[in-house]
């Protein structure tokens, strides 16, 4: 019988009563501010902080990645010669965070490693959601590498339309124990977490079970190349291993944070595009030719800052058809001698970057829940920046540690 590819862990948190200069947000949100990590560099200056043991990648044009990563690691190892953190053993930690779409459920724990694949073709239980950028791996590879913790930006998505395993622990929350519960920095909102243990998690792990016969357990919703970092330097430590001292390896396991997909609160928000400098009724025309079908996804196509009409396009599945959107779009620009691509997530801002006569956005829908395990069942990992889950302020924030040595 297989076996659940998520499981307790031994997890660390400070004991500091100050969590909102602990905690700070995902290493790879605002990149392209500065000014926001630069804030929060001033907030916990001389502090008890994440932010010390992770590499911003908005800083990766000003300091190197091995620079960063042994500053990190220095950190960390004075936070456990120093003796700040509380073991939680054998545990789950679950956490309600008030986000833009209500309140987040979900629960901390250790994705077995092994039980992991992010190749685009993969069959393993667990699978990335996106194509995985070879080029993004070396920097996280680099801070992991000799970090005694690991700390957990990494939210994974689980198909559980009965909610059967994350939301009765709602219920039960007067019968667990309460480790925080404190305002996130940076309009992070309020995020409450409670001890998972003994016959509570031994519940939690029963219905895991149940998910556990399914094809694919766990398709990963952010953190895509971290988890993937943390898959390479697993494979390269376990070849050194024999089968028993690799079976424990507390690298073997990653600690992220299980979210159901049908939770309310989960968000996923499509990315459009917009081509420059080509002739778009060329463009248009082309595309009709080798992408249109009667009864094919619809997308709306943008020209002259407004909507202008309406395709339906092939493909098995919603990540098949933005594959096939992007493949194309990303052809006809590279015959184009001043064509390029970008990204956009507002509906508006891509009206106005239309307004070019020689350019055109393209509206994608929004995703359907089901599409997400869909897709990447029939057709693998979805293609870049596909969609996002929910928004910036919403990524999850550095807050519990686990020992990797």
């Amino acid at each position: 019988m297989p076996k659940a590819a998520f499981r307790t862990a031994d997890i660390l948190l400070p004991k500091t009563p100050d969590l909102t200069d602990w905690s700070v947000i995902a290493c790879d949100q605002f990149t392209s501010e500065p000014e926001y990590w630069d804030r929060v560099d001033a907030k916990v200056a001389g502090k008890l902080s994440t932010y010390h043991m992770i590499l911003p990648e908005a800083y990766l044009d000003r300091v190197s990645p091995l620079q960063m990563a042994d500053s990190a690691n220095a950190a960390m190892r004075q936070c456990l010669d120093a003796n700040v953190f509380e073991e939680l053993s054998d545990s789950y930690v679950y956490v309600e965070r008030h986000v833009t779409g209500g309140v987040r459920r979900g629960l901390v724990g250790a994705l077995d490693l092994d039980a992991y694949d992010y190749s685009p073709r993969s069959v393993s239980p667990v699978r990335a959601s996106e194509r995985t950028v070879a080029d993004r791996l070396p920097p996280r590879m680099k801070i992991r590498e000799n970090a005694p913790l690991e700390l957990p930006h990494i939210m994974v998505l689980m198909d559980d339309p009965d909610r059967s395993v994350i939301e009765p622990l709602h219920g039960r929350v007067h019968a667990l124990r309460k480790i925080y519960d404190f305002d996130l920095m940076e309009d992070g909102g309020h995020i409450t977490g409670w001890q998972v243990t003994g016959e509570e998690a031994r519940a939690v792990d029963g219905a895991l079970s149940a998910i556990a016969q399914r094809d694919v357990q766990i398709v990963i919703g952010d953190g895509n190349h971290s988890l993937a970092a943390a898959k390479e330097l697993w494979n390269r430590l376990k070849s050194t291993l024999t089968p028993e001292e690799a079976e424990k390896h507390p690298a073997r396991y990653a600690l992220v944070e299980l979210n159901n997909v049908y939770d309310p609160a989960i968000t996923f928000e499509p990315i459009h595009r917009v081509v420059f400098g080509v002739d778009t009724e060329k463009l248009l025309e082309l595309m009709e030719q080798k992408l249109s079908i009667p009864d094919g996804r619809e997308i709306e196509y943008v020209i002259g800052g407004r909507v202008a009409g309406k395709m339906r396009l092939r493909g098995r599945s919603f990540g098949g058809m933005i594959e096939m959107l992007q493949s194309f779009i990303e052809e006809y620009a590279a015959m184009s001698d001043a064509g390029e691509v970008d990204y956009i997530h507002d509906e508006e801002s891509l009206l106005k970057l239309t307004e070019s006569p020689d350019s055109i956005g393209f509206l994608l829908p929004s995703m359907d829940k089901s599409d997400l395990f869909r897709t990447v069942i029939s057709d693998g990992v979805f293609p870049k920046k596909s969609f996002s889950i929910g928004h910036a302020r919403d990524k999850r924030y550095y807050l519990e540690c686990r020992k990797i040595k």
